[in-house]
């Protein structure tokens, strides 16, 4: 009904050393594909064009998205909501409104309608505060789109898997992937 509207969904690729970079960011990916194949079983007739993105040269300065951005100002301009997960296999705990006032009652309405048990252990701050740049939503913000993170429990991703050789597949927390695919594609 409204092609030139978009929801994007968007991760990135990330690893180091010699691991597989599992939660940074194979989960953040998975979750965004996961979503989309829902998606297309359960609402194959969107009312909005659903793209994803996956992106790299984040950790270079947001450099895949950021051309995307740069790339394609007609989806920008059409951009109705942008989901961003970047860190860690967790669960989605904290949303952020961004600073864009008007959000946080999109995301009341939105987050109401989602069954509780998905829902019950997140935290929206509204307004919240634009993002600085450490994730990728920050490139379509910074293009003045309505771009959101799905920040996630930690499960040690700070001080243990980020940027390490330990960042590989047995450190998924699949009932926590489920839950965030889940919600990402209901949000979608």
């Amino acid at each position: 009904e409204k092609p030139d509207e978009y929801v994007m969904l968007s991760a990135h690729f990330d690893s180091w050393d010699g691991a597989s970079g599992t939660t940074h960011n194979i989960t953040g990916t998975v979750t965004m594909m996961e979503a989309m194949r829902i998606l297309q079983q359960v609402y194959r007739r969107p009312k909005r064009t659903i793209l994803v993105g996956h992106w790299s040269g984040e950790e270079q300065g947001i450099n895949g998205s950021r051309a995307f951005a740069h790339d394609h100002p007609e989806i920008v301009e059409g951009l109705q909501a942008l989901f961003n997960q970047d860190n860690g296999t967790g669960r989605v705990s904290t949303i952020s409104t961004q600073g864009l006032t008007g959000a946080g009652a999109y995301f009341g309405e939105w987050l109401g309608r989602i069954p509780q048990e998905i829902t019950q252990h997140i935290t929206l701050n509204i307004p919240g505060t634009p993002s600085g740049g450490g994730s990728d939503h920050a490139a379509f913000i910074c293009a003045g789109a309505p771009a959101f993170g799905l920040s996630a429990l930690n499960w040690g991703y700070g001080m243990y898997t980020w940027h390490t050789n330990r960042d590989t597949l047995d450190k998924i927390v699949f009932d926590d992937l489920r839950n965030n695919l889940t919600l990402t594609a209901i949000l979608a």
